[in-house]
């Protein structure tokens, strides 16, 4: 089955049933009318001469014109590009450059953001893109209204429309979701539509997701969190798409009560909040039944608290990656507490799940080595990159995570360091080669290393060490400044400190382990 086809499934077999509620309750749409949403937008991507294989990109927020906006590029076969909406222009002119996206769909006011605006002042020259549709704020020159461009696709008939839509089959692409890596550069994830269902139907499974549930979706729909285990994953088992576009916690708990959520993922950090919020007793928390949390380390407190002062029933971690559909590994719903909190859980059905030493071999329990993962959920590999993709999944089909485990005897993992530098803020991946790269755009600066430290509220920052230019001066305080202007808020280092020079090795690399060990002795004085 396409996701399209499985829209098609739940409108026959939820009907009435409320599939989106959004705009604080204004707009309600069941499952039929979901449907009837995807064929007109599907009407629309052909109009405007979307074809099958073409690539079509969303910048946008939590909102049910990016669900609308999806599922007219699936529809017409095309493939889907989600943007991260904290980037700024460059950095998104770079995923639909890559991408060769035909079309963005976007936004002009979220959060005194312009993204048309952002994407036009980088100066980036995007040949490929023919057009801009905007689906929330003032159209700019150049740009489309999310009505008029639907207004178009009335031109399409409802019978050619239905036709491209069931011609998806499950071994197309259904999207390029791009994640950044060691080289500095993103890398677009390539999966296809029966991936996709086929890890969120055993997903769904693992941690009880039913008919009837009503999930506010905080994850950004840009990640696979919130687009293939949010809204998706909701349409395969009936349960309600609530989108939250901003993460605020009286927000939260005023939809909660408001909209009787009984599903509320989310990175420790927004439980950690739920928990900590001095008035959360003034809000009907009580239909909240089942969490999922990853992404960051998991304190045991955290999962006896969300027990013992909340109502959750079902409390599950889990591990993945875009590279592996975005699930790797989960722990089950019986679990205790500290295999919860300390353990990312054993394979998703019907896949493997290996500790391998540098030459591949598995090692004996207990003892570490790097997560490699092999199955349905393992990528088509990295877009038009034939080298990465050769260098992530070895010619056995086992792909390399890159990530440091152990696993225990009943097949569970624990990740305990990460091979690559990668660091996680708040729930987000930032990658020192991409941060440095972006840093030393700034004229000032000769050489940049980038470390991830402990933070107490978002458990992992980025600091910097740069080496300025002869004759050069830095000020840290200035550079985080310009940091902020040029790259996304969560890859921003909140320390800098300014060096003669960088510690390397032979081979002239920096050695990143003496940077954490000076930027523990200093956080010890």
């Amino acid at each position: 089955m396409s996701i399209p086809g499985l829209v098609r499934r739940a409108a026959r077999d939820f009907g009435e049933r409320e599939a989106i509620v959004d705009d604080g309750g204004a707009l309600r749409l069941d499952f039929r009318d979901l449907e009837a949403v995807m064929v007109a937008s599907t009407r629309g991507a052909i109009a405007v001469g979307l074809q099958p294989g073409d690539r079509a990109a969303i910048w946008a927020p939590n909102i049910h014109q990016w669900i609308g906006a999806a599922l007219g590029i699936l529809g017409a076969g095309g493939v889907l590009v989600p943007i991260n909406t904290r980037f700024k222009g460059a950095e998104a002119a770079y995923v639909l450059g890559k991408s060769r996206a035909r079309m963005l769909f976007t936004v002009t006011d979220f959060l005194d953001a312009d993204y048309v605006a952002l994407l036009r002042d980088s100066g980036v020259d995007l040949p490929d893109l023919d057009r801009i549709v905007v689906l929330r704020g003032n159209v700019p020159d150049g740009a489309s209204s999310v009505s008029d461009y639907l207004a178009a696709g009335e031109r399409v008939g409802e019978q050619e429309a239905n036709a491209r839509i069931d011609a998806v089959s499950a071994d197309d692409l259904s999207d390029i979701i791009f994640t950044s890596g060691t080289t500095g550069r993103p890398k677009g994830v390539m999966v296809t539509h029966g991936q996709s269902l086929t890890v969120y139907e055993a997903w769904t499974d693992v941690i009880g997701l039913r008919e009837g549930d009503r999930y506010l979706i905080v994850n950004p729909f840009f990640h696979t969190f919130g687009y293939k285990a949010g809204w998706m994953s909701c349409v395969l088992r009936g349960a309600t798409i609530v989108p939250l576009a901003v993460f605020d916690v009286p927000k939260v708990l005023e939809m909660v009560a408001k909209e009787r959520i009984t599903v509320l993922p989310g990175p420790p950090t927004l439980l950690q909040g739920i928990l900590d919020f001095p008035d959360r007793a003034r809000y009907d928390l009580s239909s909240l039944r089942l969490t999922v949390t990853g992404a960051a380390a998991v304190p045991v407190r955290l999962i006896e608290r969300l027990r013992d002062e909340m109502t959750f029933e079902t409390i599950i971690t889990g591990y993945g990656l875009t590279e592996s559909t975005g699930t790797t590994a989960m722990c089950r719903h019986d679990d205790e507490p500290d295999t919860i909190a300390n353990w990312s859980g054993r394979a998703i059905p019907d896949t493997e799940l290996q500790v391998v030493d540098d030459a591949g071999r598995e090692v004996e329990r207990g003892q570490p080595g790097e997560v490699v993962t092999r199955g349905y959920h393992v990528m088509q590999g990295y877009f038009e990159e034939p080298e990465e993709t050769a260098a992530a999944i070895d010619p056995d089909g086992w792909l390399h995570t890159g990530d440091i485990g152990v696993m225990d005897d009943r097949g569970y993992v624990k990740i305990t360091d990460r091979k690559k530098d990668m660091f996680i803020v708040g729930g987000f991946n930032a990658y020192p080669a991409e941060i440095e790269n972006l840093l030393l755009r700034n004229e000032a600066l000769a050489l940049a290393a980038v470390i991830g430290v402990p933070d107490d509220r978002m458990g992992e920052v980025g600091m910097a060490f740069v080496v300025p230019r002869p004759g050069a001066t830095v000020d840290p305080d200035e550079l985080i400044a310009w940091a902020r202007e040029e790259m996304a808020n969560y890859k921003v280092p909140r320390r800098v400190e300014v060096v003669d020079a960088l510690p390397l090795n032979a081979s002239g690399k920096v050695l990143k382990f003496e940077l954490r060990a000076r930027a523990a002795a200093n956080a010890r004085r």
